[in-house]
């Protein structure tokens, strides 16, 4: 450090001290991160995860099979097929989400008007192979009565919201 003149070996000094200053203090902080798979930080009311048909209480599914969602959704990702029932309204036959396409944006779950399809809490539906993120409507249904609690929920949250 020959080379520098004093205010600048002075300064450079500083900054050493400084900076070493502001590691210890962080050295000795609590630390943020999580053990992901063991522990989970706070997950939005609004956050979007793994898709899901919902069921009335009664136990019938909810959606009427209106295909706003299929036509709203960007990347196509979803198909419906429709049959009337004898009742004269309108049910699903086939209702199949390729989640390889989707891309989350959360437009399927704003346009149904009876909230039948969500994007619920699950963050983790890793898979090990491409077809097993082909949903179909079982698969779907299967989601929204496991989650269906935490749906609920989530959706009373964001009730003043929309």
């Amino acid at each position: 450090m020959a080379w520098l003149d004093r205010s600048a070996r002075s300064i450079f000094l500083w900054d050493l001290v400084v900076g070493f200053y502001v590691g210890l203090r962080y050295f000795f902080a609590p630390k943020k991160t999580v053990n992901f798979p063991f522990e989970r930080g706070p997950l939005s009311p609004r956050f979007r995860g793994e898709h899901a048909l919902r069921r009335y209480p009664s136990g019938e599914e909810r959606c009427i099979a209106c295909k706003l969602c299929e036509a709203v959704c960007p990347a196509q990702c979803i198909i419906i097929e429709a049959e009337p029932r004898d009742d004269g309204s309108r049910r699903t036959t086939r209702y199949d989400i390729d989640m390889t396409k989707c891309i989350y944006c959360g437009l399927c779950e704003e346009a149904c008007p009876v909230d039948a399809i969500v994007e619920g809490p699950n963050i983790d539906f890793s898979t090990e192979t491409r077809e097993e993120l082909y949903y179909d409507k079982t698969r779907l249904l299967a989601n929204g009565d496991r989650w269906e609690v935490e749906l609920a929920k989530n959706l009373e949250l964001d009730a003043p919201y929309r």
